[in-house]
């Protein structure tokens, strides 16, 4: 979660940026969550194997990460982060984070 939220920052504080760019932190945020999901579906299916997991909930988060992750790498190195680009991670990142909650 701390990862996520990571994300939610380092995007907004790209609110009023005129141009916008994408800081390097996004990106390695989404790897941290990404593989933390990773590791924590694995020790928890070691750890409590009498109990099912929701695997679609986890194959969703994992899938909207993995999107932030390659969005993320292929706007890093331009000079502007074009809107809709900033708008798709910031709604993706929101929609991480609703899953996580209501789900």
């Amino acid at each position: 979660m701390l990862a996520i939220a990571g994300i939610l920052v380092l995007l907004l504080l790209q609110w009023n940026k005129n141009p916008r760019k994408l800081s390097g932190g996004v990106m390695h945020s989404a790897a941290t969550a990404l593989l933390a999901g990773i590791v924590m579906v694995g020790a928890y299916s070691s750890a409590k194997p009498d109990e099912t997991l929701n695997h679609t909930t986890v194959g969703i988060k994992f899938i909207v990460v993995l999107i932030i992750l390659v969005l993320s790498y292929m706007n890093a190195k331009k000079s502007e982060l074009k809107k809709n680009i900033w708008l798709t991670l910031l709604g993706l990142t929101v929609l991480n984070i609703l899953i996580a909650t209501v789900a």
